[in-house]
């Protein structure tokens, strides 16, 4: 993940049609940490014309441009260059990249994106990147290529996966277990995901929950895969996002145990393993307190 950048939270991802400003407008206007206008799976074909001009006068308008993020059509489309030519001169903090197969799409979108950042004024380099990693069965074994410093690779900060158009594409009718867990597939596809993101320094992100009315189902969800090691989710309805909000924020006890391992630590010097509430922390425990209170953005 860039160093050099002023990230926003991740916590929450909420997709917004690109195609109708009242529902972008409802979106920028949430809670949400990042607002996604989607110009992809919710604009018609014979739609994404205007959409572009749309989310490209929205963005325009918006002081809060870190946090509104485009999702784009895929790098073999051949939408994506219309896309960019439309709105990356209005500035937004980065593009939601569909149906990614490794490295080189996000290579390809780096060139793509340098050549109008420079046309526009802008700063190479400052638009970035979250890609989604799982939406073709190519793209389930290049997970673990995002890793290392190549074109692109400064501006991956997310990687997400998606189980619709997997499905799709494998021509299976059934994604869940009758308890509602997911398919032996779509667990690899997570998995897969995670482990790539944490390889390439970037916020794996769970994807959507599609019963945006389900909220406890929802909640019970972000909270496991958060357990898991996700940072944040997506969401397609602005009545999830207090859910994954609150679900993706460390807790005040958290907090609090985070700070009691790194003092046992601070008062043992040079010692890997310390006792602490009568059971044995050593140096991973430390690793992940610094990483929680990291989150959390508080101080030791």
């Amino acid at each position: 993940m860039p160093a050099n950048h002023n990230l926003p939270r991740m916590r929450s991802w909420l997709f917004a049609p690109g195609d109708s400003e009242r529902k972008m407008s409802k979106a920028a206007d949430g809670d949400a940490d990042i607002v996604l206008l989607d110009l992809e799976d919710s604009v018609m074909p014979e739609g994404k014309p205007d959409a572009r001009k749309m989310v490209a006068a929205f963005l325009a308008l918006r002081e809060d441009k870190q946090r509104i993020w485009v999702r784009v059509n895929p790098a073999f489309s051949g939408e994506i260059g219309k896309d960019l030519d439309a709105m990356i001169a209005s500035a937004p903090g980065g593009l939601f990249l569909p149906k990614a197969e490794g490295r080189e799409d996000i290579e390809a979108l780096d060139a793509m994106l340098t050549a109008r950042e420079i046309d526009c004024g802008l700063t190479p380099g400052s638009t970035l990147i979250a890609a989604l990693v799982t939406e073709t069965p190519k793209a389930m074994f290049h997970c673990g290529d995002y890793e290392g410093n190549y074109p692109g690779s400064e501006r991956l900060v997310a990687m997400s996966w998606g189980a619709e158009d997997l499905s799709s594409a494998l021509g299976a009718r059934v994604q869940h277990r009758m308890d509602g867990s997911y398919m032996p597939t779509y667990e690899l596809a997570r998995s897969l995901c995670l482990l790539g993101a944490v390889a390439a320094g970037a916020v794996p992100l769970e994807t959507v929950m599609p019963d945006f009315r389900d909220l406890d189902g929802l909640r019970e969800r972000a909270q496991m895969v958060r357990s898991q090691g996700y940072r944040g989710m997506l969401a397609i309805h602005p009545a999830q996002v207090p859910v994954i909000n609150a679900a993706f924020t460390p807790s005040r006890a958290e907090i609090d145990h985070a700070r009691a391992v790194i003092q046992a630590f601070a008062e043992n010097p040079g010692k890997g393993t310390v006792a602490l509430n009568g059971a044995m922390v050593d140096i991973p425990h430390l690793n992940l307190a610094r990483a929680l209170l990291a989150d959390a953005g508080v101080s030791e």
